[in-house]
């Protein structure tokens, strides 16, 4: 570790944590079209910090939606290119009476900073900007050549992200992809991921009768459409877990011994009960915990609705039902051959009185890489130094569409090494994140340029 460096990010600790929680406090939501100058002020915010951080080319670039914010130092000679890439947009705060305090009014407690976006992503976005300032400061020079890509969007599926890839091919030509928008397996065990799961996500549509009935003067003689509903999505898995869509799993690869093993060693089933308070796990069955979250792909119920939700009773029999339902892919696994192969079982197991609409949605390619590029060493160097302890290879069970974007269309490996917890409520009220993997993972960030060019050579 380079013993300036560390000075550095010593010295302006509190300096960066004051500059972090204004960036944190602009309610950049990207789904809120009431929020679209919040989103833009985030982006201006960033790119003011990044020029005051030293950086040079700094551009807010257009898109059909929110802007890009580019940026790039690029003077060391012979040296490889690393392409750093964050989201600065934010999930909505809802439901806000579940927060113990303002979304936008971070604060820290215990050396957790907690506040909307902490974890997920503005705050580990706002350490890959620091990493290369603290260097530049301390050495005046980067051990690398350094490009940023910082979208407003990824919060809503990236929408415009390849349009501008396409576009700014040249400009975003880089060697090593740099993402931190991934978590650690514990707080003391880092992780760097080589794999990714992918994205089906669908919307499933029933409409029985014209409108709601009174249940006293038709209760019996036609479908309910909730029944209905119901009905059809208890075809999609047995009683054990898989599921039963003919096709789901042709393309699966099964897992090897060492991927196996590696799961098995990883999984703690008592203490994720006991983090989700829950008795009993439930998954497919003949896989660990870890398996099911890392290598397994999923169809899971995201929201089932239709009919009376307000207070009391109201006895109607619905007309309409409506189920959303997210499948995680593995390696192979095609998003459109998913879809595909749903919107039969659907239809061939519809119930009778009602009809079926079917309407995909967000989809994302799986990811994998090769377990033995060198920057994945690198980046495992660098976790082992500022950790003190060795990182894990891991999956991750999330999704990532950017990966798949960049490696597509510049051939950069992603090096997926992100800071947050699973536990640390990105996406739900009280979202916060650790400092003391914020100090830990500046350390490990910046050592990782540091031993980039030795491993690249």
């Amino acid at each position: 570790m380079d013993k300036q460096v560390v000075e550095t990010l010593k010295k302006n600790r509190d300096q960066y944590l004051k500059q972090m929680i204004e960036f944190l406090s602009i309610p950049s939501i990207s789904s809120d079209s009431t929020r679209k100058a919040d989103v833009r002020k985030a982006a201006e915010w960033l790119a003011e910090d990044l020029q005051k951080g030293g950086l040079e080319n700094v551009q807010i670039l257009e898109t059909e939606g929110h802007p890009v914010v580019y940026a790039d130092y690029l003077k060391a000679a012979g040296k490889p290119t690393v392409l750093c890439y964050g989201h600065y947009d934010v999930q909505p705060v809802d439901p806000i009476d579940k927060w113990n305090t303002d979304p936008f009014k971070p604060v820290i407690k215990d050396d957790i900073i907690f506040g909307r976006g902490t974890s997920d992503d503005k705050g580990q976005v706002f350490m890959l900007a620091k990493m290369a300032e603290a260097i530049l400061e301390a050495k005046g020079e980067l051990p690398v050549n350094i490009k940023f890509c910082f979208e407003g969007e990824e919060e809503i599926g990236s929408a415009h992200l390849d349009a501008f890839v396409d576009a700014h091919l040249d400009l975003l030509k880089a060697d090593v992809l740099l993402v931190s928008d991934t978590t650690m397996l514990s707080m003391d065990q880092p992780a760097v991921s080589y794999a990714l799961r992918g994205l089906c996500g669908l919307e499933v549509r029933l409409q029985g009768t014209k409108g709601d009935l009174h249940s006293g003067v038709y209760g019996g003689a036609v479908q309910n459409t909730l029944h209905a509903m119901v009905e059809l999505l208890s075809t999609l898995h047995d009683t054990k877990g898989h599921v039963t869509v003919d096709g789901f799993y042709d393309q699966v690869k099964p897992l090897t011994d060492e991927e196996r093993k590696t799961c098995e060693e990883l999984s703690n089933d008592e203490a994720l009960k006991k983090e989700l308070d829950v008795d009993t796990l439930y998954g497919e069955e003949g896989y660990s915990s870890v398996a099911r979250i890392w290598s397994r792909p999923t169809l899971e119920l995201n929201g089932v609705f239709g009919g009376f939700q307000g207070e009391g009773l109201k006895t109607v029999i619905p007309s309409t039902a409506t189920a959303k339902i997210t499948c995680r892919l593995v390696p192979d696994q095609d998003p459109a051959i998913i879809g595909a192969l749903l919107k039969k079982h659907l239809r061939a197991h519809l119930p009778v009185g009602v009809k079926l609409d079917v309407e995909l949605m967000d989809h994302a390619e799986p990811f994998s890489m090769p377990v033995d590029h060198p920057a994945l060493k690198a980046a495992h160097n660098a976790l082992e130094e500022a950790f003190n302890t060795k990182a894990i290879l891991s999956r991750q069970g999330g999704s990532v569409p950017i990966v798949n974007t960049f490696h597509d269309k510049l051939g950069l490996a992603p090096i997926l090494m992100g800071f947050g917890l699973d536990s640390e409520n990105f996406h739900a009220p009280n979202e916060h994140f650790h400092l003391r993997n914020f100090d830990r993972g500046m350390l490990a960030l910046t050592a990782f340029l540091f031993d980039l060019p030795e491993q690249m050579k």
